[in-house]
């Protein structure tokens, strides 16, 4: 397993480094970088510098004639060039890609992300500051669909073909197939205030005066403003578990051993229980760790910007709208590297439920 767990580690390196290659490629093709967002800022074009812009104060008013810069950067007929490359080495786009990339790659390396661009603070600050929303979204989610998934799973194939089984697969199915967004636009119309009842906050994560609260009263706030996006992201999370479970456990309900046990006298609790139970949730369980990584950040993506959560998939989308670089490449780089030790978490997690699998006997 040694062998096995150096393999992988090993093989993370170029993975890691072409998922950043890639990404950072794109974004050189992509239009409105940062040095753009401030000429329109200059120019009039844009928002609000205040509101967008920090660390470019001292370039205001700066601007004269320099038409041939336009033909690099739209619309920046009228400015100074000087100005021009003042902003390219503010932003750091005065040097190759190649050099920006290896640089870029070398700091990440060493866990320094820098400075956000637009926001007077560093990247890592700025995760760490967003990140309790997420993380309590994610564990709270799991919590939820794994506590709801698992014994409705058995229960289907228990009793699988029964009209039990047949509506609860309708509704499964629903659940699956509509994104959880649309859920939660759904529960935002239906009970915060769209149409109907407006029974929960349209948004944030804590009311307005939380401080104010006793220990108690901020428990119930803190839950009372999570309970829309739970349920929105728990759907799709509850229907893929179920039916995992449920075709896990009809798979093994069918082997011999259970045949035997059966034979033997075994009650149908002790068999189902003591017997099919471990073999059956081998698979479920050991993709706790991805389950837990998808709805920490992908999932709570769009969700986060319904509801006005600010967490890390808030950020990330602001980040990308405003073209701060800074922040989109640590996010990718943080949760592609997550991504990398959860895949090895789930195989180790595969050998300690089941030793007779042996990663050693196979190729990475």
């Amino acid at each position: 397993m040694g062998a096995y767990i150096f393999r992988r580690l090993l093989l993370m390196i170029p993975t890691i480094v072409g998922i950043m290659g890639i990404s950072f490629l794109v974004i050189q093709f992509a239009p409105g970088g940062p040095v753009e967002q401030m000429v329109a800022q200059l120019t009039g074009q844009g928002d609000s510098a205040d509101a967008r812009l920090s660390g470019g104060g001292d370039l205001l008013g700066q601007s004269s004639a320099g038409d041939e810069m336009g033909a690099k950067y739209r619309g920046a007929q009228g400015l100074d060039p000087d100005l021009i490359k003042k902003l390219e080495k503010q932003f750091g786009f005065d040097k190759p890609p190649l050099t920006r990339f290896l640089d870029m790659m070398w700091n990440y390396i060493r866990f320094d992300f820098g400075e956000s661009f637009f926001r007077n603070t560093t990247v890592i600050d700025l995760i760490i500051d967003k990140m309790p929303v997420s993380i309590s979204l994610g564990v709270l989610i799991l919590l939820i669909s794994y506590s709801i998934s698992i014994p409705l799973g058995i229960k289907k194939a228990v009793s699988d073909g029964s009209t039990f089984d047949v509506w609860t697969s309708g509704v499964i199915v629903i659940g699956y197939a509509v994104p959880s967004f649309l859920f939660g636009i759904l529960l935002i119309v239906l009970f915060a205030g769209g149409s109907f009842f407006d029974w929960f906050p349209l948004r944030g994560l804590v009311s307005d005066n939380f401080s104010d609260l006793s220990w108690w009263e901020k428990i119930i706030d803190y839950f009372w403003h999570l309970t829309l996006p739970l349920i929105a992201l728990s759907l799709s999370a509850f229907a893929t578990t179920t039916l995992l479970t449920k075709n896990s456990f009809i798979d093994e309900i069918k082997k011999q051993y259970v045949i035997t046990a059966r034979a033997k006298g075994l009650g149908e609790r002790q068999v189902l229980y003591g017997h099919v139970f471990r073999n059956a949730m081998l698979i479920v369980i050991a993709g706790l760790p991805g389950a837990f990584l998808s709805a920490f950040f992908t999932g709570s993506l769009l969700i986060e910007n319904i509801f006005s959560l600010d967490g890390l998939g808030r950020l990330g989308y602001l980040s990308i709208v405003n073209r701060d670089y800074p922040i989109v490449f640590a996010t990718l780089f943080i949760f592609s590297l997550m991504g990398l030790f959860i895949g090895l978490v789930s195989d180790l997690v595969y050998t300690w439920i089941d030793p007779r699998i042996d990663f050693e006997k196979r190729d990475v």
